[in-house]
C-alpha cells in the first residue's frame, strides 16, 4: 500500500505553528478537530470571468452552459495555437515585449457574466467627485514628478511590496492566483501566490486598533456564521491604490480613507464560494460586492519569488538618466 506524499511547512505566528499540507489530504474534511469548519488546502481562482458584465450580456446574470463550452473552446483552441507559433525575435532598439501567452491563466471561467453581482447590473456603481478626480488622474503621474526620478517613483506592485493591497489582494489576475488556507485554535491564515502576501485572521473577537494603524491588506477580524467564514477588515492604507494613481494594476478606481470590507468564506465541497462586500464612501456613491469560485487544488504552492522590479529598477533608472542626458523626459 503507498503512503500519500506530505508536504509540510511549519508557520509560527501568534505562538501557534500552522502545518501545511497538499489540498488533496484535506478535502474530504468538514470540520477541523477543534471543530471549526475546515477551509484549509490550496485555492485557485481564475480570472476568466471580466470584472464588470460587457454590453452584450446586458440584463444577463448568466450564460448557458451552450455559450460558457463555446467560450472554453475557444480559449483552448486559442492557446493551442499559440503554444505552436514559432518564437518572435525582438528587433534591436524595439519593445523586448512582455509575458507570452505561456505565463497566462487562461482558465475555465464559470457561467457568470461578471464577478461583480451587486449592482445587480454587473457594473462599478458610479463614481463621487473624489472617486471621478481619481479616475480622470491614475494613468497620471502627478506634476513634477517624472517615473524615473527615483525607485519611490514605481508602483508598490512593481516594486513587489504588494499585489495593490486589499480589496485587490483577493481578486483573480492574469496569473498566479493560488492562495493556500491555514487554521489553528482561533486564528486561519491566508497566504496569497502572487507577490506572497500573508494575510491573518484573529477569531477571538479582539477590537479593531486605531485607525492611526494601517496596512497594505488593512487589519481583519474575523468570526463564524454557520459554516460561513466572515472576515470585517478596515486601516487599509488608502496608498495601496492612491499612491501612485496613475497605475493601470487597480481593479477598481482606487480607495479612499475608512473603506471596509465584508468577505464570506463558504466551502462546498471542493469548491470555497468567495464573496466581498466594498464600502467605499469617499470613491464610490454605494456599495459593490463581487463575487467568485476557488478551486481545490491537487498539489503544492510554490514559493512566488518576486524581483523584476528590484533586479530591473537598475536598467529603468539607467534608461531616465541616459533621456536626461539627451534632454529627453519620460513623463
Amino acid at each position: 500500500m503507498s503512503c500519500p506524499r506530505l508536504h509540510l511547512l511549519a508557520v509560527p505566528i501568534f505562538g501557534a505553528v500552522f502545518v501545511a499540507y497538499s489540498s488533496s489530504l484535506v478535502a474530504g474534511q468538514s470540520t477541523t478537530s477543534w471543530g471549526d469548519p475546515d477551509l484549509q488546502g490550496i485555492w485557485h481562482s481564475s480570472g476568466a470571468t471580466p470584472m464588470e458584465r460587457p454590453d452584450e450580456f446586458a440584463g444577463r446574470e448568466t450564460l448557458s452552459e451552450e455559450e460558457v463550452s463555446e467560450i472554453r473552446a475557444a480559449t483552448d483552441e486559442r492557446n493551442q495555437r499559440l503554444l505552436l507559433a514559432d518564437a518572435q525575435r525582438t528587433q534591436a532598439g524595439g519593445s523586448v515585449g512582455a509575458y507570452n501567452n505561456f505565463w497566462m491563466e487562461r482558465g475555465a471561467r464559470s457561467n457568470r457574466t461578471s464577478m461583480v453581482v451587486d449592482p445587480p447590473e454587473g457594473k462599478f456603481p458610479a463614481l463621487t467627485a473624489a472617486g471621478e478626480h481619481a479616475r480622470r488622474t491614475r494613468l497620471k503621474a502627478p506634476e513634477g514628478v517624472e517615473l524615473d526620478d527615483t525607485w519611490e517613483d514605481r508602483h508598490i506592485w512593481e516594486r513587489c511590496v504588494t499585489r495593490g493591497g486589499m480589496p485587490n489582494a483577493m481578486f483573480p489576475r492574469s496569473y498566479n492566483n493560488n492562495m493556500q488556507i491555514f487554521q489553528a485554535p482561533g486564528v486561519v491564515v491566508m497566504l496569497l501566490e502572487q507577490v506572497h502576501e500573508l494575510r491573518v485572521v484573529p477569531l477571538d473577537g479582539r477590537p479593531q486598533v486605531s485607525d492611526r494603524v494601517t496596512q497594505w491588506n488593512g487589519l481583519s477580524r474575523g468570526h463564524w456564521e454557520g459554516s460561513t467564514l466572515v472576515v470585517e477588515t478596515a486601516n487599509v492604507d488608502s496608498r495601496a491604490s492612491a499612491l501612485q494613481p496613475w497605475s493601470l494594476f487597480s481593479s477598481h478606481v482606487g480607495s479612499g480613507e475608512g473603506m471596509t470590507l465584508v468577505e464570506r468564506f463558504t466551502r462546498v465541497g471542493d469548491r470555497l464560494e468567495y464573496e466581498i462586500e466594498v464600502n467605499d464612501p469617499q470613491m464610490y456613491t454605494r456599495p459593490w460586492t463581487v463575487a467568485f469560485p476557488f478551486d481545490a487544488l491537487d498539489g503544492i504552492m510554490y514559493e512566488y519569488a518576486c524581483h523584476e522590479g528590484n533586479e530591473g529598477m537598475v536598467g529603468i533608472l539607467a534608461g531616465g538618466r541616459a533621456e536626461d542626458a539627451a534632454g529627453e523626459g519620460l513623463r
